[in-house]
């Protein structure tokens, strides 16, 4: 049956059914039989991607040219209002493809699947379907509540009740000026021609129908039972022939060996489709992300493979057609795409028939409706070198790999099987006991110099404690392991005149710097990671950043966009009420953590660490460990500024340019289960506070460097900025060379650097040979605490601070010299 084009003849011919319309339609609909008492025939399309395997951009391309006429519809101001909602289960990639051809619309698709924990913003009824009841589970129950157009996607538009009946229900609870439908085909009857108009006026709203194709089936009296008499006899036939896949039993593969899983590479926290809403930000992820999970397929594949199916799994269907998509433009092999579904239809090999052979193997996902079976049609017989089954996390059970299992069909049909499993995404549920208990960010003037809409604070305030202790005290309590670093407080460094005036100095000649920086890296978020972002700051350093990337958001933009403070402690982890928090009053996929720069990365992991526990043990998914900087010299991240070691004057000081907020506590006997990790306001070193002058003098060039941030952003979206950890090798390069044997006490970079120079207990400086004025104040402290600086070759950072290693107050150097504390 390779490539065999059908007719519809079949049914045609021995029922009396006849499909007349356009000259489109032909070309998109075949007949088929199901088994099914409410309706005797089934419209097989070509192009969906469920019955028939066909081209991934074939079927995607019909998708999105729908949602270019919904777009041309409703103009681009209505285009950019409207929500997409597709049908499950053969529409719901059909309906994300439209959604995408509107311009980037959030889309929502409707489920067999319950999820628990997940309210029920709405359900309806299918009424010819075998499984009638659809369940619309969003996220974020605001996403059907917008006045804008509500688009409804489904791959026919027969009698018109489905949609009506689902127009109703949300119109009820969430009432709009204008609805649009959208089908391939528009199948109805002469009779029911005027529904819509009347229903229109009924619920006073507009209500549109774009369809690729027009036409009507002509049903002659009795057919339902004809269909079914007919679908017994050829069942009947079929089993004493002993084969489902109606294929010769001489092609089959017995004791073919098992599928071979090939890891995607899935982004963290990523939906794997709209059961739960998928935004544009989303879709932004999934393209960043498409051209690597396809060249893992690619690789994975069979030498010599020619023609290559990717089958979908029921309501998933939009992430593998994606997939397939990108396969297509990669491989020499013949792609085809098609999924896996719950519709029984009579198999018959007969050129005239749509259905011409069929899998039939146990449901694997754990359905509420029980077990049953389920079905891949036209896969058998077809000619497929590899098969490459998609399925979503929660549909990867023993039943899926069980010796009657879809895994086992395929393999008696195709030489390989290869499995990739996509993470079933389930939104965050967060204990609204326990978040309840979590106190309301901090805010300035109360906590911190900046204004109350910069930054709120998920810290508490520990000002009244003394917390200080000298330097050397520290030093030689944290590396004899009496102390963990996070538990006291360097004594705040106090800037000299003259260090003062070199920040100032440092400050005019690289704010626009900055700034461009500031852009690209903003750009960058909003480009990828969300089209309205959370700002998460790792305080302190982070923090100037995120107020800075909030301040071009709403320069830029007009985007007022939510910034917030918390805590991450090497070796213990962010602070996981912070996290409780903001999954609590925001979407965790929408939080981009923010710092100032990378050194050798130690925070990145820690941070990705700390996001896997706390998912595991909370079950709260969804926020993306991956930072934003605005300087990587490390390489240890994708979302950047610029990834040269250059001075951003924020790591000159300490809490006087950082909101007069210290350094973050954590120790157990003042941080209980309900608080946030802690951290002073020194509020008494108001006088020397430049924080807002630092804000306002980078925030000043804005305007100068809007057009080359953007462009670098650009050039950054083209460019490949997977991490390479440069940095960390090049640290434990110097770690061994320097005996250190501890990468923790080589901070590598300048702004680390500064940090070594203002609170440990620094034994020497490693500068790149011809480093310029970026050092100039990494030079003046070195000075003043008696700390050499040594110029070295081949150094991947501006410059490296080393700790004396072992220190004990009265320890030397390697060259034998007192260290200068």
């Amino acid at each position: 049956m390779k490539n065999v084009v059908w007719t519809g003849t079949w049914v045609a011919e021995r029922l009396g059914v006849e499909l007349v319309g356009d000259e489109k339609l032909s070309d998109l609909l075949g007949l088929a039989l199901r088994r099914n008492p409410r309706r005797a025939h089934l419209l097989v399309s070509n192009v969906l991607g469920k019955h028939v395997p066909q081209s991934p951009s074939v079927v995607y391309g019909h998708g999105f040219a729908l949602g270019r006429r919904v777009r041309e519809l409703l103009g681009a101001e209505g285009a950019g209002a409207a929500v997409v909602l597709g049908y499950a289960e053969t529409a719901t990639g059909l309906g994300h493809c439209v959604a995408d051809g509107v311009g980037l619309a959030p889309y929502l698709h409707s489920t067999r699947r319950p999820v628990p924990g997940v309210d029920t913003a709405g359900g309806f009824e299918e009424s010819h379907s075998h499984a009638t009841s659809h369940l619309l589970l969003p996220e974020n129950p605001a996403l059907l509540a917008g006045a804008g157009p509500l688009v409804l996607v489904d791959d026919e538009f027969s009698t018109g009740n489905t949609v009506l009946n689902t127009i109703r229900d949300l119109h009820a609870r969430y009432p709009r000026d204008r609805y649009v439908v959208v089908a391939l085909v528009d199948m109805r009857s002469a009779a029911d021609l005027g529904r819509l108009a009347e229903f229109a006026t009924e619920i006073g709203a507009r209500v549109d129908l774009v369809a690729a194709a027009r036409g009507t089936v002509n049903l002659p009296e009795g057919v339902l039972e004809k269909g079914q008499a007919l679908v017994a006899e050829h069942e009947t036939t079929e089993s004493t022939e002993s084969t489902e896949t109606t294929e010769p039993a001489d092609s089959r593969r017995p004791g073919h060996p098992g599928a071979a899983r090939v890891e995607l590479g899935w982004p963290r926290g990523l939906p794997d489709g709209g059961r739960h809403g998928f935004t544009p930000g989303h879709r932004i992820r999934l393209d960043a992300a498409l051209p690597a999970m396809a060249a893992r397929v690619a690789d994975a594949l069979p030498e010599g493979a020619r023609r290559v199916l990717v089958l979908g799994f029921e309501e998933l269907m939009y992430a593998p057609l994606r997939l397939a998509r990108e396969l297509e433009q990669v491989v020499a092999a013949e792609v085809r795409y098609s999924t896996t579904t719950r519709s029984p239809v009579l198999a018959l090999d007969d050129p005239g028939y749509a259905i011409r052979t069929r899998l039939v193997f146990p449901a694997h996902d754990d359905p509420d409706d029980g077990p049953g079976e389920r079905y891949a049609y036209n896969v058998a017989g077809a000619g497929f070198d590899a098969v490459v089954a998609v399925v979503d996390s929660a549909a990867d059970t023993p039943a899926l790999h069980a010796p009657d299992g879809l895994l086992a069909q395929l393999a008696e049909h195709t030489p390989s099987v290869l499995l990739a499993v996509v993470p079933s995404y389930v939104p965050a549920r967060p204990s609204t006991e326990r978040s309840s208990m979590l106190p309301e960010p901090l805010r300035g003037p109360a906590f911190s110099s900046y204004a109350p809409d910069e930054v709120g604070w998920l810290l508490q305030d520990l000002s009244d404690v003394t917390l200080e202790a000298p330097t050397e005290e520290r030093e030689e309590a944290i590396q004899s392991g009496g102390a963990h670093y996070a538990e006291s407080l360097p004594v705040e460094y106090q800037p000299s005149p003259q260090y003062q005036e070199l920040f100032q100095t440092a400050l005019g000649t690289s704010a626009a710097r900055i700034a461009q920086a500031v852009g690209a890296v903003t750009e960058l978020v909003l480009a990828e990671r969300s089209p309205h972002p959370v700002l998460v700051s790792l305080a302190r350093a982070g923090t100037p950043v995120g107020v800075l990337m909030r301040r071009w958001a709403k320069h830029r933009h007009g985007l007022d966009l939510p910034h917030y403070a918390v805590s991450i402690v090497r070796g213990r982890g962010i602070d996981a009420n912070a996290l409780r928090w903001l999954a609590a009053h925001h979407d965790p996929a929408d939080v981009v953590f923010v710092d100032g720069w990378t050194g050798k990365g130690a925070i990145t992991r820690e941070l990705t660490e700390a996001i896997r526990e706390f998912e595991s043990a909370e079950g709260i998914t969804g926020f993306d460990p991956e930072i934003a900087v605005l300087a990587d010299p490390g390489s240890c991240v994708r979302t950047y500024g610029t990834r040269e070691d250059f001075l951003i004057p924020s790591a000159c000081l300490n809490s006087t340019v950082s909101g007069l907020i210290s350094r973050t506590v954590l120790r157990s006997d003042l941080v209980g289960e309900y608080d946030f990790h802690g951290a002073k306001f020194y509020r008494e070193l108001a006088g020397s506070d430049v924080s807002v002058d630092f804000l306002d003098a980078v925030a000043a060039h804005f305007p100068d460097v809007a057009d080359a941030a953007v462009a670098q952003a650009k050039e950054l979206l083209a460019t490949d900025r997977t991490p390479t950890w440069e940095g960390w090798a090049a640290v434990e390069r110097i770690s061994e060379e320097y005996e250190i044997h501890d990468v923790n006490l080589v901070k590598p970079g300048v702004g680390e650097t500064t940090r070594v120079l203002l609170r440990r207990v620094p034994w020497k400086i490693l500068a790149r040979a011809g480093a310029g004025t970026d050092l100039d104040h990494v030079r003046l402290l070195a000075q003043q605490r008696g700390v050499p600086v040594e110029e070295v070759d081949e150094l991947p950072y501006t410059c490296v601070g080393l700790i004396h290693p072992k220190y004990t107050r009265g320890a030397t150097g390697a060259d034998g010299k007192a260290v200068t504390v």
